[in-house]
């Protein structure tokens, strides 16, 4: 069971713009129209995790991107908009708790996805791998990806690669004390 977090990021750490603009990860050259990995890696994914701020830029985009079933977690939402219904649904509850009931639903590789949906899952030590590609850009404020943590998580290096020599995809697994 293995929960991956997937996430472009700026040179300084920041996920999106202060509205929650991501326009400069439209930005990035790509001749080669490259998915930079995207689908190898949903490959793996039994189902996604993400927050509502997230799910609400993902209805802005045009195309689906998801293969597998998408759970938003909210508080405030009590279902999905009708278009998106047939794709993803509404999931309450702490990090956990989400995680074992999608576990007991037979979910097993989950993705998650979302600034905020990120940082509750770190900060519960529920992410078994972190890949992070850094866009060469500096953004000065934003949504940073990480937040103050309880404790310090270790993780290992396990893949570095240079992508269309632009981008660096860095694949890092959690390291547990057994």
């Amino acid at each position: 069971m293995t929960n991956c977090v997937y996430v472009g990021a700026s040179i300084d750490g920041f996920i999106a713009e202060v509205d929650g603009g991501i326009k400069w990860l439209e930005e990035i050259p790509n001749p080669n129209k490259s998915d930079f990995g995207y689908s190898e890696f949903i490959k793996a994914i039994d189902a996604v995790v993400m927050g509502r701020n997230t799910f609400e830029k993902v209805m802005t985009i045009p195309g689906w991107s998801y293969p597998v079933p998408v759970y938003v977690l909210s508080t405030t939402w009590k279902k999905i908009p009708d278009v998106y219904s047939a794709r993803a649904s509404v999931i309450e509850g702490t990090p956990k708790e989400v995680v074992n009931h999608l576990h007991a639903l037979g979910f097993k590789n989950l993705y998650i996805d979302g600034g905020q949906t990120i940082q509750r899952f770190l900060k519960e030590d529920l992410v078994d791998e972190l890949t992070i590609t850094t866009v060469p850009i500096l953004l000065g404020n934003g949504i940073p990806l990480f937040g103050a943590m309880p404790n310090h998580l270790h993780f290992e290096l396990v893949k570095s690669e240079i992508i269309e020599s632009i981008l660096v995809k860095c694949t890092y697994r959690r390291v547990r004390e057994k």
